[in-house]
């Protein structure tokens, strides 16, 4: 898969696309990334890649002849790239997304800053992506949270590609994991881990991650189409649960 992203700040993608399985998978040919800089497509001396807003308003806009142009200089080199335009505005990233950008041959990210790029640059893009509900100075950090999230779902990317398949979302949360020590300052790594008995192993384990769920994201629990089992499973946990807090969540009696 090749992706490109679209920054003024270049040098902000040194060192993470240099450490870690990351740097592997470029290394390995498995993914390619291309910094592409926007003020190599300002036509003027000083690459003014910024201006002010017609209308008036605090903060700087960037321009759009320059971001248009970079977004056209990927489409002449990749002409069915997927180009992504990263604003607070856009669709919410999943893993759902995750998944459908890492089918795509080329992937462009288009990184914003200031108060945004002008709106007219949105015309020129195939979708507009929004990685959460918060502020950031720029686009860099949700591009970086993209390809991250897109890469390691590419074959050959982790060692174990399953290990990418049986990830968290969009389903459950992920069951607890625990290494070495046995026990540290009085903390028990629980006994059916240790019991060499895999099938309670993987029982506790679908037990656990359902009680997750339901705790810290109860949400996913009303979409999970859960089987016989984790239905089961499920209203073991509520009765648990149950003495301490009235609302845990949708009943296992349901379809959920």
């Amino acid at each position: 898969m090749r992706i490109y992203v679209l920054t003024i700040f270049p040098p902000y993608f040194t060192s993470p696309l240099d450490t870690g399985l990351l740097k592997k998978a470029i290394d390995k040919g498995v993914v390619s990334i291309e910094i592409v800089d926007i003020r190599d497509f300002c036509d003027d001396k000083h690459k003014q890649v910024d201006d002010y807003q017609f209308g008036g308003g605090a903060g700087l806009v960037l321009k759009v002849e320059p971001v248009v142009k970079a977004i056209e200089f990927v489409r002449s080199r990749e002409r069915d790239a997927w180009v992504v335009l990263l604003d607070p505005s856009g669709e919410r990233f999943d893993q759902r997304m995750a998944w459908e950008f890492s089918k795509k041959e080329a992937l462009c990210l288009v990184c914003g800053r200031y108060e945004g790029i002008d709106a007219r640059a949105e015309e020129f893009v195939d979708q507009i992506v929004s990685i959460g509900d918060y502020v950031l100075h720029g686009g860099e950090v949700a591009s970086l949270v993209i390809i991250e999230a897109v890469a390691r779902l590419i074959p050959g990317f982790v060692k174990t590609y399953e290990s990418a398949l049986d990830d968290s979302f969009p389903r459950l949360l992920d069951y607890p994991h625990y290494t070495k020590p046995r026990e540290f300052r009085g903390l028990k790594v629980p006994d059916v881990l240790l019991s060499g008995h895999h099938a309670e192993i993987a029982r506790w384990r679908k037990r656990e991650a359902l009680k997750r769920t339901l705790i810290r994201r109860p949400d996913l629990i009303k979409s999970a189409n859960l089987t016989e089992e984790e239905a089961k499973l499920l209203s073991e946990v509520q009765d648990e649960l149950r003495g301490g807090d009235d609302d845990v969540g949708p009943s296992a009696d349901k379809k959920v």
